[in-house]
């Protein structure tokens, strides 16, 4: 009895530690059509769970301008506005998601496409921010974990758009590399998670415009000097980099195993830590 318990004792333990890999996929990657095939095919491959989470901004700027509706952005981040909600709603949870599912499936990697609705998968409200008004886009609250590993534990890859909603009938815009950072965290304590962020440039770069300028690894220490003072002075990598840092942060100082930055077509290299950027927290 005592082994058989034992036994027990330690499949559970295999399954709580199993691996998940989420790999967000954005920059020029999502707006270039053979790029993100090339990409699918390499993530159709990964053996194991994974969770694929897109963006697709361009796209919906695109569309926005075709429909006459005014695009405001503030460091980066789009105001959500009402309209701009349809728009981002069609664009990321419906047309390339489901392009992104319907690829996989070409491929042979059985998938699922979800926003934050679907399934409850993903609970945020309106950003509250004290200076600027973001419109429709959301802070995330809490993740499904149980529906999110029950599709897991069913070989089901998910596709996570980054639409979420209240729970009172809103739909939100919400930024793709925070859900990346939101489902690494949240699943961390069902499985061992690496987070992936993946897009153009070959890691960190030290300039950012030499590919060849990547820093191999970067723990807090090295971050703080790395980044520009709050006043924004200083600093030795691009400024559009420090959410991805900060995100990255945060995953690992919440359960998550490991985070890499660093380009879509080195996926399988970026993977096994042969290439990008790794983020450690020692």
């Amino acid at each position: 009895m005592g082994s058989a318990g034992g036994f027990i004792r330690n499949t559970k333990w295999q399954i709580a530690m199993e691996s998940l890999i989420i790999i967000k996929i954005g920059g020029n990657i999502i707006d270039d059509e053979k790029s993100l095939h090339s990409f699918l095919q390499s993530f159709s491959s990964i053996d194991g769970k994974k969770i694929l989470v897109h963006g697709g901004g361009k796209l919906a700027t695109q569309l926005a301008q075709k429909l006459g509706i005014e695009q405001t952005m503030i460091d980066g981040r789009r105001i959500t506005d009402a309209e701009t909600l349809k728009v981002v709603t069609m664009v990321y949870a419906g047309y390339i998601n489901k392009n992104i599912v319907a690829t996989l499936q070409a491929n042979g990697c059985n998938a699922i496409g979800l926003s934050g609705a679907d399934g409850n998968a993903m609970l945020a409200h309106k950003r509250n921010h004290p200076t600027i008004d973001y419109g429709f886009a959301g802070d995330v609250d809490t993740i499904n974990t149980d529906f999110l590993s029950a599709l897991l534990e069913k070989n089901i890859s998910i596709v996570f758009a980054p639409i979420t909603h209240d729970k009172k009938g809103q739909l939100l815009n919400t930024n793709a590399d925070t859900i990346a950072q939101e489902l690494a965290k949240g699943l961390s304590k069902q499985y061992t998670v690496t987070l992936i962020y993946s897009f153009e440039k070959a890691g960190v770069l030290l300039d950012i415009n030499d590919e060849s300028s990547v820093i191999k690894t970067i723990n807090w220490e090295y971050y703080q000097q790395l980044k520009p003072s709050p006043s924004g002075a200083g600093g030795k990598i691009f400024a559009g980099m420090i959410p991805k840092l900060d995100n990255a942060f945060t995953a690992l100082n919440n359960g998550v195993n490991k985070v890499i930055i660093g380009k879509a077509e080195k996926l399988k290299e970026l993977i096994n830590g042969s290439s990008g950027t790794t983020i450690k927290n020692e």
